[in-house]
Formats: C-alpha cells, sequence, structure tokens
C-alpha cells in the first residue's frame, strides 16, 4: 500500500476532534486535561501526532479518560532541536516539570501510557509523569511509537518507574514519517545546492 498524505492528515484530524475538545476545555478551567469519569486512563505525549493518534482511537474505543502529558514549558518546533534538548536533559538527568497532573490517579484501575521513542528511551516529560503518579497496583499498558529503533530502554525505564504496577506487554509501532520526510527534504536541498 503506497503511503498516502491526505489518508494521515484524515486520520490526524479525526482522532483530535475529541482531544480539541479536551484541550479546549482545560484552557478555559485551568484544570488538568481529563476528560471522563472512567476507570480506566488513557496518559500520553506525542510531538509530532503520531502517538496522539493511537491514543484517540483507544480513547474512542474503550471511552476512557484521557491525559495529555505536556511539559510546562513545550519543547521547540524544530525537531533537531527537540532532540538536542531532550539528549541533554537525558544525559543530566532532568525531568521536566508538567503542565498539569492528573488530579486523582488513584481513581483509575488501568492506565494506557503512549509515547514515542526518544534517543532509544522514554522522553523525560513521560518520567516526570510516572515520577508524580503512583501506579502501585494498577494495570500499566503501554503503547509506544519509534522511528525505526524500536523501543530502546523502555521496558526497564516503566520497570524502575513504575515498579508496584502490573504491567502488559506493550502495543510497539513504527511511526517514523517525520524523521524520514525531514531526511528526504534535507537530501534534496543539498541535491538543489550543488
Amino acid at each position: 500500500m503506497e503511503h498516502d498524505p491526505n489518508r494521515r492528515m484524515l486520520i490526524t484530524a479525526l482522532a483530535g476532534l475529541t482531544l480539541a475538545n479536551v484541550s479546549l476545555a482545560s484552557a478555559a478551567t485551568g484544570k488538568a486535561n481529563v476528560q471522563g469519569n472512567s476507570r480506566i486512563l488513557v496518559a500520553y505525549f506525542s510531538r509530532s501526532g503520531n502517538t496522539r493518534v493511537i491514543a484517540g482511537v483507544i480513547h474512542r474505543s474503550l471511552k476512557t479518560d484521557l491525559f495529555e502529558i505536556e511539559p510546562a514549558a513545550p519543547y521547540p518546533e524544530d525537531y533537531f532541536k527537540t532532540v538536542e534538548q531532550a539528549k541533554n536533559e537525558r544525559a543530566r538527568g532532568i525531568k521536566p516539570a508538567l503542565k498539569n497532573s492528573v488530579p486523582d490517579i488513584g481513581r483509575y484501575e488501568t492506565v494506557y501510557l503512549g509515547f514515542p521513542v526518544w534517543g532509544t528511551s522514554v522522553p523525560p516529560a513521560v518520567q516526570t509523569f510516572l515520577s508524580g503518579h503512583n501506579l502501585a497496583e494498577k494495570l500499566l499498558i503501554p503503547f509506544i511509537t519509534h522511528g525505526g529503533y524500536g523501543k530502546g530502554d523502555s521496558d526497564d525505564i516503566l520497570a524502575s518507574l513504575a515498579k508496584d504496577a502490573h504491567r502488559e506487554k506493550p502495543l510497539v509501532i513504527e511511526c517514523d514519517q517525520e524523521r524520514r520526510t525531514t531526511e528526504t527534504v534535507t537530501s534534496w536541498l543539498e541535491t538543489i545546492r550543488s
């Protein structure tokens, strides 16, 4: 099947409809962006939108509550600047502050946790989320996106930061469009500059 950028845009837009309502509601109230009153929570961190799409599908399919993990200071728009910042945070052991937290994590029995792999590891913002929320005795079900290098040390990080949670085998899916597109455009620009 050929890659159809319009199809991806449509899927992202549809997944974003529910998520946009959550963001607008939290901005208006100043409270954490949790929607609903389910016993299941989908918490996710997404930079390019791939993980957000998966979170939206899980949220709608299972009628869960939804929480977007957002750093208090957003990462740069530029992909390579974000990569560099995340690399520096990881090297220095920095766990950035989050914009919000889940107000009552105790009421959830199951937490679906979505994130992209950054530099073969769990993004610092997700590590902050895990460090700041007690997931003991909860079922933790990760869904992990990556750009071609697999899940990296995600299992080890989850085991250390959510050691008392019961973990289910994660969904691990390659979603490398941003990296591949950036490399393709960069290569193309190099050929026309020569």
